[in-house]
């Protein structure tokens, strides 16, 4: 990367870090995610439980989740970025695509190192959060 374009980044992220609204943005996008991470958890240890493999439990319940997640960030989180329900929605889904591997990679990690099924997913989730936010503010729900 050349030193115009990582000068380029710095100043474009260090501006978007001093707008308060990014910072609602983010505490919203985190609250929907929480109440997605809970979603994710309990379907997840239902399916699991009921004797489903655990990755395939993970890709399950990312499904469920995703949509809880899709529809809350849709209507309250990214509410003055709309865009066509569709549009936006196979973007989102795009990014949680993304997460969803990265997730699968943790998951499978941490259970091969002994941290449990139901441990494992929660720390996966957590740890690909990020990826999450900032595919979706940036491309999925972005201003046109």
């Amino acid at each position: 990367m050349s030193n115009g374009a990582s000068t380029s980044i710095a100043t474009r992220a260090s501006s978007a870090l001093r707008r308060p609204h990014n910072w609602v943005q983010l505490a919203k996008f985190c609250t929907v995610g929480a109440a997605g991470y809970v979603v994710n958890l309990l379907v997840y240890t239902t399916l699991v439980h009921a004797g489903l493999h655990y990755n395939l439990a993970a890709a399950c319940s990312f499904l469920v989740a995703v949509t809880n997640n899709y529809t809350w960030n849709r209507l309250w989180t990214f509410r003055g970025q709309r865009g066509h329900v569709g549009y936006q929605g196979l973007r989102f889904f795009v990014v949680s695509l993304l997460a969803l591997a990265a997730n699968e990679v943790l998951l499978t990690i941490f259970v091969a190192a002994g941290a449990g099924k139901v441990v494992g997913q929660a720390i996966a989730i957590v740890l690909v959060t990020p990826i999450n936010f900032v595919g979706n503010k940036l491309w999925s729900f972005r201003r046109r």
